[in-house]
């Protein structure tokens, strides 16, 4: 990329709208052209209430009542990466939309791998769930604005950040400035593949603006979700302490080994994996989901 296509990338903005979800602390965008009135939409909640296993659309519909009032067409419907805490709407939205829904192209390792723990030898672990899996460093555009894909991996095998205009939208791997880095202890997670994912992110320009897909809200302030890539440098709690790979990866796996896991993760990658497809109802018209016992650590005993 030469000088003129920096600057032109550089000074490309798109619109971001954001949704925060208080039941998971996650948040989904609608990013948008206003030159074309195009847009994206990246990470979108599919509601599920774990207690009762009541599904609901209510989030999903909130975003396509602001796409339709603020009279945008939706080109893309996109994951960061198969969520471990929520379910995807990416196939609601699509059904609502006609829209293509992407995600990067290692969601087949995911794939691979989790067919194994759920016992599902005829899943079809190729990514065809999807309309479009993207490769690290490949290209497309919403409306007019450029995008490209950094693969990002470490908090999942299939992490991707969306790097739209001066926008980055990178979920899972870097939190608000106060909040840190996320996990890397799920299967088929690393922490120096993390950091090297994080350090690529903050490569960006100073000025490149972060989205992230999470916030826990730390000493119960309101949830924030911007940053930018001068501001995670100067202030990430996890970062900035950290002054090589080998000391994040010490701290991170420290860290790591206190969490437990989030309580949806053997409900949702089912679902996530399949592009978020819900079960095919049974006989008797009701919708299964299936999960092993005794597969992953970390249970909160006391």
């Amino acid at each position: 990329m030469d000088g003129a296509e920096q600057s032109s990338v550089r000074g490309s903005k798109p619109l971001v709208k954001a949704f925060f979800d208080k039941r998971t602390c996650s948040v989904q965008y609608v990013v948008a052209d206003p030159g074309t009135m195009k847009c994206a939409i990246i990470d979108p909640v599919l509601d599920f209430d774990e207690k009762s296993g009541a599904t609901g659309r209510q989030h999903a519909d909130a975003i396509l009542d602001y796409v339709g009032d603020q009279g945008f067409e939706v080109e893309w419907i996109l994951d960061t990466h198969p969520h471990a805490d929520h379910f995807t709407a990416a196939r609601y939205l699509r059904e609502k939309t006609g829209a293509p829904t992407a995600i990067g192209e290692k969601i087949t390792q995911v794939q691979k791998l989790w067919k194994g723990f759920y016992n599902w030898p005829d899943f079809p672990a190729d990514g065809s769930q999807w309309d479009r899996l993207f490769a690290a460093g490949e290209t497309f555009e919403i409306g007019n604005i450029p995008a490209r894909v950094l693969f990002s991996p470490g908090h999942t095998l299939a992490s991707v950040t969306y790097v739209v205009g001066d926008a980055a939208f990178v979920h899972d791997t870097i939190f608000m400035p106060d909040s840190g880095t996320a996990r890397a202890d799920f299967p088929g997670g690393s922490a120096p593949l993390l950091y090297r994912s994080i350090m690529e992110i903050l490569s960006l320009p100073d000025e490149t603006r972060i989205f992230v897909g999470h916030d826990y809200q730390p000493g119960g302030r309101e949830p924030l979700w911007e940053s930018t890539v001068a501001e995670e440098k100067a202030n990430n709690t996890h970062m900035s302490s950290c002054r090589s790979e080998a000391e994040f990866v010490k701290l991170r796996e420290a860290r790591d080994r206190t969490l437990t896991m989030p309580k949806l993760i053997l409900h949702a990658l089912q679902i996530n994996m399949n592009g978020g497809r819900l079960p095919e109802p049974e006989a008797n018209g009701t919708r299964y989901l299936k999960f092993p016992l005794d597969l992953l650590q970390g249970a909160a005993w006391d």
